[in-house]
């Protein structure tokens, strides 16, 4: 047998043990989990913009779109007068596909630096493998020219076509990718702080959240700098001994730890019969009768032939149509009070229907007030 001589540290630190598991426990039990700032909200004014622009890809090996193409023409024409070259009518564009050109800016991006380009083709080219785009303006939704895109695509497959109307094809041929292709050109101006104070905008919106966040960036400063507006905002002054560095303030705060509440969501998708139980999802009692109805029309056609050397006769073909109802008994399944996502999956493993059943199923557990969340569906 053992024993053991507790002085008055050990038990104290014994009962900070303790108490820290039951602070744990209870943050389980309610749901609650701990992030980064950074990770659960976004700066206002960081926003990236969405850019878009038309332009040509040439260098293609006969894949490109036909030579009706107006569009495409009339580019090359405009294209090649420029440098002084004039364009005969019939010219030929199977080598050239028209494509629409999008990126995404940050507002803060200084003038010179790059970004990714997405190129996409929106006539009849088949593949814009091997393809080079040429200088293209990309604009904002005000129509200013912000960025300037240029380079070799890369599609990460390829579109292979021979005789016989045999192919293959890896990946999407007709969509591909320049990385650092667009060169900022105009500034957008944007600014993260503006009269010394930021805000967090946050990704999942929750006024229990925002609380949190605020409340934990004021206990790291010692001063009441943050204020949740809302479930989606949480302003923050920018203390004086940070306003001549900002982003080292940002930097800071963006890796403190904060405590975040999950509402209760359950998310269906009826094309492909997916159903995503999120956590704090609860059912009330309720009594589910699940039955199938199940109706079957068939047709099967029937060849009726003259006799043997009949003049007169002709081959007729007789449809026989067949219609087939079954109507299983009803299962009356009674659903329990749960409190856990492994509780829930069990009722509806019960349930013995199959994935678009269940969501007609929680559809009228909603309905009923026994789902106890959001659901949505996609």
């Amino acid at each position: 047998m053992l024993s053991f001589n507790l002085n008055s540290k050990m038990i104290k630190v014994l009962g900070s043990v303790l108490l820290m598991c039951s602070i744990m426990n209870a943050s389980v039990a309610l749901g609650v989990g701990e992030s980064r700032i950074k990770d659960l909200a976004k700066l206002q004014g960081t926003t990236r913009e969405p850019l878009s622009g038309v332009g040509l890809v040439i260098g293609l090996n006969g894949s490109g779109d036909s030579a009706g193409s107006d569009l495409v023409h009339n580019n090359i024409a405009a294209l090649l007068e420029k440098h002084g070259v004039t364009v005969p009518p019939s010219i030929s564009t199977k080598n050239v596909a028209a494509v629409m050109v999008s990126a995404m800016l940050d507002p803060n991006a200084p003038l010179g630096s790059t970004v990714d380009v997405k190129v996409s083709s929106y006539l009849e080219a088949s593949s814009l493998e091997g393809g080079t785009l040429i200088m293209t303006p990309l604009m904002d939704h005000k129509g200013r020219l912000s960025v300037l895109a240029e380079g070799s695509v890369s599609i990460g497959g390829f579109n292979i076509k021979s005789g016989a109307n045999n192919s293959f094809r890896k990946n999407h041929a007709q969509v591909g990718t320049i990385p650092n292709g667009g060169i900022v050109k105009v500034e957008l101006g944007g600014t993260f702080a503006k009269n010394n104070s930021i805000t967090w905008l946050l990704v999942q919106p929750d006024f229990s959240t925002a609380d949190q966040m605020a409340q934990t960036i004021n206990n790291r400063y010692g001063m009441e700098l943050a204020r949740a507006n809302s479930s989606a905002a949480v302003q923050v002054k920018i203390p004086e001994g940070f306003q001549g560095n900002p982003v080292s303030f940002v930097a800071d705060m963006g890796k403190l730890n904060t405590s975040y509440d999950m509402p209760a969501k359950v998310v269906v998708n009826e094309r492909t019969g997916t159903i995503i139980v999120g956590k704090n999802v609860k059912l009330r009692e309720a009594a589910v009768a699940h039955g199938t109805l199940k109706v079957v029309v068939s047709t099967y056609y029937d060849v009726s032939q003259p006799r043997a050397f009949s003049r007169s006769g002709e081959t007729v073909v007789t449809p026989d149509v067949n219609t087939d109802v079954q109507d299983k008994e009803a299962r009356v399944l009674r659903v329990p009070d749960t409190s856990t996502v492994a509780d829930v999956v069990g009722v509806l493993n019960d349930i013995g229907a199959s994935p678009r059943d269940i969501i007609a199923i929680l559809e009228a557990l909603k309905r009923v007030g026994s789902l106890q969340a959001d659901l949505e569906i996609m």
